[in-house]
C-alpha cells in the first residue's frame, strides 16, 4: 500500500512554513488586514471621521452609514477605519521603541554586575507600579496627544523587557564559548554584540508581540477615560468612551470599535504565539 498510495509530502519554504505554524499564518493574515485598512482608509468608502452632521446624529446602521453614526452625526464606520491607525501607531512604536531601550538596559544589566544591582533596583521600582496606573500619572504630567501616550506606555513597559532580556544574559555569559572570549581577552563590548546580543533577540522578539498588544489595550483604556489621546482624534478607545453614554439604546457605537481592537489584539497575540513555538527548539521538535 505504501507504493500504491504514495504520501504527499509537506510544502517547504515560506508557504511550508506558514503550514506547520497555522497560527502565524492567521495572525499575520489578519495583522495584514488591519494594516490595509489603516494605510487604504481614505480609499475604502469613508467619509470625514471629524465632519459633524448634526441632522444625521444615532442614526442606526444602514446603507447611508454602514456603522451607523454617533451623538454628533459623525460616520462610525469612518471613524473606526481611521481609528485603526492609532492603535497601531502606538501598539508598533510602543513594541519597538521598549524592545530597544529594554534590550540596552538588559544586556548590560546581565553582563556587567557591577551595574546589576542599581539598574535592576530601578527596574524593580518601576515594575512595583500597574503599567496602566504608571501611565496615566505620566500622561496627567502631559498633554495628551499619540506621542504622549507612546512615550506614556513605553515607560511602563521597559522593565518586562529589561527583566526577560537581564534572566536570558545570564543564563549565557555562564556558556563555555563566553569563558574563552573572556580568556582570549576579547572587549565586553565585542562580546555582547557576537555572543550575547543574538541569543537574546528570539525570546525579545514574542516579547514585543505581546507588548504590542498590550500597548494597544492600555491606549484604548487611556483614551477611554479621557487620560489619552485628544477627543478630536478617532481612536477606539475616544469612540467607545464617546458612545458609553448610549450604550442600552444605541451599543453599535460602543460594538464596533471593540470588535476592531479584539480583533487586532487577538492577531498580534495568535503571531506571537507562533512566533514562540517556532523559534523555541523544544516546542519546534513537537511540531
Amino acid at each position: 500500500m505504501p507504493d500504491i498510495l504514495a504520501t504527499r509530502s509537506p510544502p517547504k519554504g515560506f508557504v511550508g512554513y506558514l503550514w506547520r505554524h497555522p497560527t502565524i499564518a492567521v495572525g499575520g493574515f489578519l495583522l495584514l488586514v488591519m494594516l490595509f485598512i489603516a494605510v487604504f482608509a481614505p480609499w475604502l468608502w469613508t467619509k470625514d471621521p471629524t465632519a459633524l452632521a448634526p441632522v444625521m446624529r444615532t442614526r442606526n446602521p444602514s446603507a447611508a452609514a454602514w456603522f451607523g453614526t454617533d451623538m454628533l452625526g459623525r460616520d462610525v464606520y469612518s471613524r473606526v477605519l481611521y481609528g485603526a491607525r492609532v492603535s497601531l501607531i502606538v501598539g508598533f512604536g510602543v513594541a519597538f521603541f521598549s524592545s530597544v531601550i529594554g534590550l540596552f538596559i538588559g544586556l548590560v544589566s546581565g553582563f556587567v554586575r557591577w551595574a546589576d544591582s542599581i539598574i535592576m533596583r530601578i527596574m524593580d521600582g518601576l515594575m512595583s507600579i500597574p503599567s496602566i496606573l504608571l501611565a496615566i500619572a505620566l500622561m496627567a504630567l502631559t498633554r495628551g496627544s499619540v506621542g504622549n501616550v507612546i512615550l506614556a506606555i513605553t515607560v511602563a513597559e521597559i522593565p518586562r523587557v529589561s527583566r526577560l532580556v537581564r534572566g536570558v544574559v545570564l543564563s549565557l555569559r555562564e556558556q563555555p564559548y563566553v569563558d574563552a572570549a573572556i580568556a582570549s581577552g576579547t572587549r565586553t563590548p565585542v562580546i555582547i554584540w557576537r555572543h550575547i546580543l543574538p541569543n537574546t533577540l528570539a525570546p525579545m522578539t514574542v516579547q514585543a508581540t505581546y507588548i504590542c498588544a498590550a500597548a494597544m489595550i492600555a491606549e484604548a483604556i487611556l483614551s477611554f477615560i479621557g487620560a489619552g489621546t485628544p477627543p478630536i482624534i478617532p481612536s477606539w478607545g475616544n469612540i467607545m468612551a464617546e458612545g458609553r453614554a448610549l450604550w442600552q439604546v444605541k451599543p453599535y457605537i460602543v460594538f464596533f470599535p471593540a470588535i476592531f481592537l479584539s480583533i487586532t489584539v487577538l492577531a498580534v497575540n495568535l503571531l506571537g504565539d507562533g512566533l514562540r513555538d517556532s523559534l523555541d527548539p523544544r516546542l519546534a521538535k513537537r511540531v
